[in-house]
């Protein structure tokens, strides 16, 4: 039975680069896939894009790419990412610009496209899932509307020849089951290879999560080396089999309760979870310890896929203001309180106009509250915290400001403050029949198809 070996080399954008060249290097891996997409991240390269048309993929696309390139081209290693962010076709363009800086100008490239949906949601008076209403009711706030695309034309493009496959917006695990599908062609109505599939990708896409990193909790559960933490390798079998290890002497652990965590991470219903490619059921799941750092796990089905696709909305929601200052020595705890009551009041005195407050002591009671943290001991240092929604810039300004007036104006020896003024851009979902987003495969340099 044929098996591969999928490489994590990334769980989300700012992720450590050290262990996706370890992967390359070390990992006797096939495949190198970098999951660089959070949910509020394409509508934020959305407003990079608007600004400059060349920008709106991953900051950090150029720093992996030089890092994994020359190791993955003379080990045949595809790369799969999402580091398209907003704009595939930019990045796909940058990297074949990287490869060319590096004597690499044979690796074919390739953008999948067509997860903007924007004009298509426009048209329609979508509900929006988390809140009542609908994406109409948005109007000009909305900046972006990206569908969650699936493993089919990342797949497409793998078999077309691409050494590095770059999307935008797609499922997490997709960008896992393309690899797969690629490798063993694997028909995409074989729900239960599909689902099988879509098992291995969630437990492999967050990196270093199921090695160890997001696990540690000392000291119920200790991990070790976790400056040096390895991130996963899944090896998948033809029949959908898979082992997640990582490289030999790397740093972190894998293990069957690494694994059962993973498995549970953003799962809503486990009988019934939802993915672009199949309706994937985690309910049967069997996780089995058979050597270290190695974890066999099975039972992973699926059934048939949903007429529609999940799609990001992002919009801009309001914005928001914030001042910090800092009190420290004797009675540090007293002035801070104080220094709370005097911006409460101001702010009233002003006329800031704000929908939400929030006036709080890090360290003090900035996480549960006054009432839960009221028995703790007195500290030697606080933080001034306030913060508040605003309908526009101008009054999100005047709450920092009101902070930052304490250094003369307010408790004796105030020190660090700090104040920002900006816009937040929030993120909700619809569902937008399939057909409507049209995913289509770029190699660089050459036609759409």
């Amino acid at each position: 039975m044929r098996t591969i070996r999928i490489g994590s080399g990334a769980g989300y954008s700012g992720d450590r680069i050290e262990p996706a060249v370890e992967l390359a290097e070390k990992g006797d891996i096939q495949y190198l896939v970098f999951e660089c997409l959070g949910e509020r991240t394409v509508a934020l390269a959305q407003q990079a894009r608007m600004k400059d048309p060349e920008s709106g993929y991953d900051p950090l696309l150029e720093e992996r790419m030089r890092a994994v390139l020359p190791v993955c081209a003379s080990k045949a290693i595809k790369i799969v990412t999402n580091m398209g962010a907003a704009n595939p076709l930019a990045a796909a363009r940058k990297t074949a610009e990287i490869a060319r800086s590096l004597g690499l100008s044979a690796l074919k490239i390739a953008a999948v496209i067509g997860d903007d949906v924007l004009d298509a949601c426009k048209e329609r008076d979508l509900p929006i899932m988390e809140f009542d209403g609908t994406i109409r009711q948005l109007g000009n706030r909305l900046l972006s509307a990206n569908a969650y695309l699936g493993a089919e034309p990342m797949a497409e493009a793998l078999s077309g020849g691409a050494d590095i496959v770059i999307t935008g917006r797609a499922s997490d695990p997709a960008l896992f089951l393309a690899p797969m599908v690629d490798a063993f062609g694997w028909a995409m109505d074989d729900w239960n290879l599909l689902g099988q599939g879509t098992v291995a990708g969630h437990l492999l896409e967050c990196a270093g999560q199921i090695t160890g990193g997001y696990f540690a909790d000392p000291p119920y559960k200790d991990i070790p080396d976790l400056a040096r933490l390895g991130f996963p390798i899944g090896e998948v079998g033809e029949d959908g089999s898979l082992v997640i290890t990582k490289v030999e002497g790397s740093g972190g652990a894998v293990t069957a309760q690494t694994c059962k965590e993973q498995l549970l991470y953003e799962v809503h219903d486990p009988t019934r979870y939802l993915q672009p490619d199949v309706t994937a059921d985690f309910s049967q799941v069997k996780v089995e310890a058979i050597g270290k750092d190695r974890v066999r796990v099975s039972g992973g089905r699926g059934s048939q896929r949903t007429g529609t696709l999940k799609v990001s909305v992002g919009y801009v929601d309001s914005f928001i203001g914030e001042g910090q200052i800092s009190y420290a020595g004797p009675g540090a705890l007293a002035r801070g309180r104080l220094a709370l009551e005097i911006v409460r009041e101001r702010l009233k005195l002003t006329g800031v106009a704000a929908s939400e407050l929030r006036f709080e002591l890090i360290g003090v009671d900035s996480l549960h509250g006054a009432q839960v943290s009221a028995h703790a001991n007195e500290p030697y240092e606080v933080r001034v915290r306030v913060a508040g929604r605003t309908e526009n810039l101008r009054e999100a300004v005047r709450i920092g400001n009101e902070v930052e007036t304490l250094y003369t104006n307010g408790p004796a020896a105030g020190g660090g403050a700090f104040k920002s003024a900006r816009d937040v851009v929030a993120v909700a979902s619809v569902l937008l029949p399939r057909e409507l987003a049209r995913p289509r495969v770029h190699f660089v340099g050459g036609e759409l198809r």
